[in-house]
C-alpha cells in the first residue's frame, strides 16, 4: 500500500496532526509520520506531556495514546534525511503537512530543503506527487501569502483548517473532526468512523 507522509511542524493547532493520525490508521492506511525539532517543543507547551524522540518508541506512544493497532505506522526523526521517504524512488500517495509553520513553508518555497519534512515536500513537488500545506498563521503578512502564491504554482495545495458551522457542530472535538476530514478530502481519502455531514439546501 502507498503510504501517506504526515509532517507536523512547530506551529500551534498540534491536536489536528493527532487526530489525523489516529484516523488514518484506522482507516487502515499506511504513514510515515515526522515530527519537526520545534513539534516536540509545541506538543511538551500545548500537552505536557514529552513525545519520544526515538523512532521505535515514539510508534508505541502513538499506538498506545490512540489505543489504536489498525494501518501501518512509521515514524521518522526530523533530522534522518537518510530515509526511504527523502527519495523520489519511494512511491506514496501525497504528502500533508499539518500544522505547517511559516519557517517551513517559506523554505519549502526557496528550495532550501534542511530536514526530512522539507526534503519530502520538495521530493513530493518535483516528482507531481500531491502536496497538501496546512498553515497556521495568523494574520498572514505579504511575505507569507506570496510563499503560498509560489508553493501553489509549483503544485501545491494550501488548505487552512477553517471551522464550519453548517454541520451544527455540538463540540470542539466534532469541530477538529470536520477539520480533518475537510483536509483528507483533498487527497481523496475517506476516512473511517467518522458521521459525515449531510449540507441541507
Amino acid at each position: 500500500m502507498e503510504s501517506i507522509v504526515i509532517a507536523v511542524t512547530g506551529a500551534s493547532a498540534q491536536i489536528l496532526a493527532e487526530r489525523a493520525i489516529d484516523l488514518l490508521l484506522r482507516s487502515d492506511y499506511s504513514i510515515d509520520v515526522i515530527l519537526s525539532k520545534g513539534a516536540y517543543e509545541v506538543w511538551n507547551s500545548e500537552n505536557n506531556i514529552q513525545v519520544p524522540l526515538d523512532s521505535v518508541k515514539q510508534e508505541y506512544f502513538w499506538r498506545n495514546r490512540f489505543n489504536n493497532n489498525k494501518g501501518k505506522l512509521t515514524c521518522h526523526k526530523w533530522n534522518e534525511n537518510s530515509a526511504g521517504i527523502a527519495s523520489g524512488s519511494y512511491i506514496t500517495k501525497g504528502m500533508v503537512i499539518l500544522p505547517c509553520s511559516m519557517g517551513t513553508l517559506g523554505r519549502i518555497a526557496s528550495g532550501c530543503s534542511i530536514d526530512l519534512i522539507e526534503r519530502c515536500a520538495d521530493v513530493h513537488l518535483k516528482e507531481g506527487r500531491p502536496l497538501i500545506i496546512s498553515p497556521r498563521e495568523s494574520p498572514f503578512n505579504l511575505i507569507h501569502l506570496r510563499n503560498m502564491s509560489f508553493l501553489s504554482e509549483a503544485g501545491a495545495k494550501i488548505v487552512p483548517c477553517i471551522p464550519a458551522w453548517y454541520a451544527h457542530p455540538k463540540d470542539l472535538q466534532e469541530m477538529i473532526d470536520f477539520m480533518v476530514v475537510r483536509l483528507f478530502d483533498t487527497l481523496n481519502i475517506e476516512l473511517k468512523e467518522i458521521n459525515r455531514w449531510k449540507v441541507k439546501i
